[in-house]
């Protein structure tokens, strides 16, 4: 083979290594402030926290802005950056002095800084997502752990694509980001301004909306029929799924238990009816 052709082959070096030296780089202000979460989403910014999460994002088309780590993973990244297209700058510091710049201890002291992916038009996922379509929405979570555990089951299970109510938590909130532990990475996303307008839109294009309840009356899961075209609507573990959010639903459905337990955590209840819907699906 030419030597041309052997160049073009080999990975391009796109990261510049940087020891850390001045704490006061103003590219390592996100690192200083990653409690700060409102301002990373703000300025369209997440964190990645953890070796798993941080790799899973530069093996996704997502944009990445900066690598932090100490220097025992500095081989191991330097070989996946390599792959990426962006010049990336990589930051080495010893893991002292990382946890000095975050103003907490890091279990693995392995950060990233990525850019949020613009949110999907509702109209195209609708439209483009192959049948029986499978879409979960989340009303009124505030959690962003609770939101990154709906994200893990939704990409485990099947789930195509989530839909982000207006009073639920950010899924690129670093928490949410962890908590899911970078599979909102796979998962396309959709934030809605009115969720209950964004449900009778999906109701409108022949997609049934269930509300995950669990004072439903009428039906239960196993008796639920999830094979097609469907959203899953899950609700907060305290007061549950807005009223008007519920009236916007085709129906409720409860998951059965045994008396005296009211409910499951939210992110207990996304796995049970996400795993329900996959099982029926497989059936076909």
């Amino acid at each position: 083979m030419r030597r041309r052709e052997l160049n073009r082959l080999r990975p391009k070096t796109m990261f510049t290594l940087e020891a850390i030296g001045d704490f006061e780089d103003p590219r390592l202000a996100p690192f200083r402030n990653m409690r700060a979460q409102s301002d990373h989403l703000g300025r369209g910014l997440f964190i990645a926290e953890g070796e798993k999460i941080v790799r899973r994002l530069l093996e996704s088309p997502h944009q990445t802005v900066s690598v932090l780590l100490p220097e025992e993973w500095r081989q191991e990244y330097e070989r996946l950056l390599a792959t990426r297209e962006e010049s990336i700058p990589l930051f080495v510091a010893p893991k002292s002095v990382l946890n000095q710049l975050t103003g907490f201890k890091l279990f693995q002291g392995v950060l990233s800084l990525g850019r949020i992916p613009a949110p999907a038009p509702l109209d195209q996922l609708a439209a483009q997502l192959p049948s029986p379509k499978l879409f979960a929405a989340v009303d009124d979570i505030s959690s962003a752990v609770n939101v990154g555990l709906v994200v893990r089951n939704a990409a485990a299970l099947g789930v195509q694509a989530l839909v982000v109510g207006e009073t639920s938590a950010h899924p690129y909130l670093r928490r949410a980001v962890r908590s899911a532990m970078g599979t909102i990475f796979k998962l396309p996303y959709h934030v809605s301004r009115d969720l209950t307008e964004t449900l009778r839109f999906l109701r409108g294009a022949g997609v049934r909306c269930l509300a995950a309840h669990p004072h439903a009356e009428q039906r239960f899961l196993p008796d639920a029929d999830l094979r097609g075209d469907c959203c899953i609507v899950l609700g907060s573990e305290g007061e549950g799924i807005r009223p008007e959010v519920l009236r916007a639903c085709d129906e409720a459905i409860a998951i059965p238990m045994q008396a005296g337990v009211d409910s499951l955590n939210v992110g207990n209840a996304s796995a049970v009816f996400f795993y329900e819907a996959r099982r029926q699906r497989q059936a076909l």
